[in-house]
């Protein structure tokens, strides 16, 4: 889960280093593209030409809208990370535990406990804390916002890959599925988005290479920690992103946040660590 982290933190840099060339869809794009790249080849070597037809199965059209909302997460969290400090927009999207409890009634037919709407309620003072919509320029705090959604849509993502792992469907197909859906909803807000910058992705092929193989290593050191650890330390190791997103910040961007914010952040990632933990507890 460590892996993971640094992986995603360090993916989250680039994005960053990126928007000076692309739009943030744009870098869905190449990231879902890449990760489809290698997750094809993968399956091309493990099962020789015919490995294609391993990625069909019979809940196709459930696949479909995790990939949906999925790649709404996706693409607001790029958003964030192109107009906010990275380990603000990463403990915004991190914030999905504390909405995922909300959603369960609704979504899982599971009453969340009242430590866990205490839990949820003081995430949600973390949350405020690193907003801060008393003093923040519309523009931040419209990004913030969009931040914020992409963990609604995270703990969305979360519920459908729940109900797929019910069903029996493999990781490898959601997440196959989940990049061709973020391939093609990248592609279509691109092209109505002011277009490609085609000259760009050529000189700064690397970047983007990166942004993909970043990605997908996370993903794959995501699943195996949850496949193989236990399912609350490696919730807890999660957070880690939050804290190499912090330390990438100072290195690399010299991002200052104020006090009050570094406070929002402590917060709200110790409530979803919590809310991740009772959520799994059925406490």
């Amino acid at each position: 889960m460590l892996l993971a982290g640094a992986s995603f933190a360090l993916m989250g840099v680039l994005v960053k280093l990126g928007v000076q060339w692309f739009s943030s869809h744009e870098l869905v794009f190449y990231r879902s593209l890449i990760a489809l790249a290698l997750l094809l080849a993968g399956m091309t070597l493990r099962h020789g030409i015919s490995g294609g037809r391993h990625f069909l199965g019979e809940h196709t059209a459930l696949h479909l809208r995790r990939g949906l909302v999925g790649f709404l997460a996706l693409a607001t969290f790029f958003y964030a990370v192109a107009h906010l400090p990275l380990s603000l927009a990463i403990t915004l999207n991190y914030s999905s535990p504390l909405f995922l409890a909300l959603l369960m009634p609704w979504q899982l037919n599971e009453r969340p406990s009242r430590a866990q709407y205490a839990t949820v309620a003081v995430g949600f003072v973390g949350v405020a804390l690193l907003l801060r919509p008393w003093d923040s320029a519309p523009q931040d705090l419209v990004a913030g916002l969009v931040g914020l959604f992409s963990g609604v849509m995270a703990a969305f993502a979360y519920i459908h890959v729940r109900r797929l792992g019910r069903l029996g469907e493999p990781e490898w197909r959601t997440v196959f599925w989940f990049a061709v859906v973020c391939a093609l909803g990248a592609s279509l807000l691109t092209s109505l988005d002011g277009g490609w910058h085609g000259a760009a992705a050529v000189e700064h092929v690397g970047l983007l290479l990166g942004v993909g193989l970043f990605a997908t290593l996370g993903q794959l050191a995501m699943t195996r920690a949850y496949r193989k650890g236990d399912t609350v330390v490696v919730a807890a190791f999660a957070y880690s992103t939050v804290v190499f997103g912090g330390i990438l910040d100072t290195l690399i961007f010299d991002m200052a946040m104020p006090i009050s914010a570094w406070i929002g952040m402590l917060i709200t990632v110790l409530a979803g660590i919590q809310a991740a933990r009772l959520t799994r507890s059925g406490k």
